[in-house]
């Protein structure tokens, strides 16, 4: 799958006044009436827990000069979001800068394999027009949109 270009997002979610967030590469759109996503959570993760009991979710889509970010996200630890902005919206946090944002509700969280799938409604969203993050072979980059009448 590391041939696959993909998004990069936060998954977010509060815990009281306490913000929690994890990386993800996978995510997608799964539908447009109702509007839903879908993010893939390692069963074991903290996150995931949070979100079973909350059921609420928000997705930030990393615009490309947030590298750092994924970064410090991918990690294990309680303070990832120390020297990162963010406000509540919707109730959830949002990292600031980011090209889009969501905020969901739980429709249904389907197990697969060592992971869960967490389909979401979503209830609020966001963007800003720059470019996105995206990973693929291992490294981030972003989307240079071409012309295709050109070619």
């Amino acid at each position: 799958m590391g041939a696959v270009a993909t998004p990069v997002a936060v998954v977010t979610g509060l815990d009281g006044e306490r913000p929690h967030g994890t990386t993800v590469s996978a995510f997608s759109s799964l539908s447009l009436d109702p509007p839903m996503v879908c993010v893939s959570l390692d069963r074991s993760s903290d996150l995931l827990k949070l979100i079973r009991r909350t059921r609420r979710f928000g997705v930030n889509v990393l615009s490309s000069g947030q590298s750092e970010v994924a970064t410090a996200f991918a990690r294990k630890g309680a303070d990832k979001f120390a020297g990162v902005e963010w406000d509540l919206d919707a109730g959830l946090p949002r990292v600031r800068d980011c090209v889009g944002w969501l905020a969901c509700d739980v429709e249904r969280l389907v197990r697969g394999g060592d992971h869960t799938l967490a389909l979401g409604n979503i209830v609020a969203a966001g963007h800003l027009d720059l470019p996105p993050l995206t990973y693929h072979q291992r490294r981030f980059g972003t989307h240079n949109p071409f012309d295709a009448l050109s070619n």
